[in-house]
C-alpha cells in the first residue's frame, strides 16, 4: 500500500468535494479547482475526509494511487489557503516594477523585461522581490521557474533571480598571477 495514498485527507469547512467520472472538482472560498480521475484509483468522500483506493495491485495503480492523492490534497490546500513562492532579484543596476498581472524589470539587458502572468497567478513586487501566488500549486511553480529563468543567479557575484530560500554555491574568482 503506498505510504501517501492511504493517508485520509482531510475536507475543512467551506470546501466541497464533487466526484464524477473523469474529473473530481474541489470548490472553496479562493476558488475551484478540476482534478483528473486515474483510470486505476477510486475516491470516496466519507465522514469529511476524501479516500484514495486503487481498483487492483498492478504496477500502474500502484503508482497513480500516491499521485491521485497527492493531487487531490494539493486542492484542497490551494482552494483554501492558496500557494506562494518568493523570488529575490540581486544585482547592480537591476530594478523592477508593477505588479498584478505584468511586471517589468531591468536586468543589465539592452531592453526592459516584461512578463505577464496567466490567469489564476497574481504577482506582487516589493522592491527586489517578486511573491507568486494562486491557487494551483503547478502554476505557481511553473511561473516562478519561468521568471526565475529570465536571468539565472551566477555563481561568481550571484547576480541575476533566484528564489528566497534557494542558496547559491559561490565559486572563487580568478587567482591572478605574478
Amino acid at each position: 500500500m503506498s505510504r501517501i495514498g492511504k493517508q485520509p485527507i482531510d475536507i475543512p469547512t467551506g470546501v466541497t468535494i464533487t466526484v464524477g467520472d473523469k474529473e473530481i472538482t474541489v470548490a472553496g472560498p479562493k476558488g475551484s479547482l478540476i482534478v483528473p480521475v486515474q483510470d486505476n484509483t477510486k475516491t470516496e468522500v466519507k465522514d469529511n475526509q476524501i479516500i484514495v483506493t486503487r481498483k487492483n495491485d498492478e504496477p500502474k495503480s500502484r503508482a497513480w494511487h500516491g499521485l491521485q492523492r497527492a493531487l487531490l490534497n494539493n486542492a484542497v490546500i490551494g482552494v483554501t489557503k492558496g500557494f506562494e513562492k518568493k523570488l529575490e532579484i540581486n544585482g547592480v543596476g537591476f530594478r523592477l516594477s508593477g505588479g498584478g498581472q505584468q511586471i517589468e524589470m531591468a536586468l543589465g539587458f539592452s531592453h526592459p523585461v516584461k512578463y505577464t502572468a496567466p490567469q489564476g497567478v497574481e504577482l506582487k513586487t516589493d522592491k527586489m522581490t517578486i511573491t507568486v501566488s494562486g491557487i494551483d500549486k503547478q502554476q505557481v511553480g511553473q511561473v516562478a521557474a519561468e521568471i526565475r529563468s529570465l536571468k539565472k543567479p551566477e555563481p561568481y557575484k550571484g547576480k541575476g533571480i533566484k528564489y528566497a530560500d534557494e542558496v547559491i554555491l559561490r565559486k572563487a574568482g580568478k587567482a591572478g598571477t605574478k
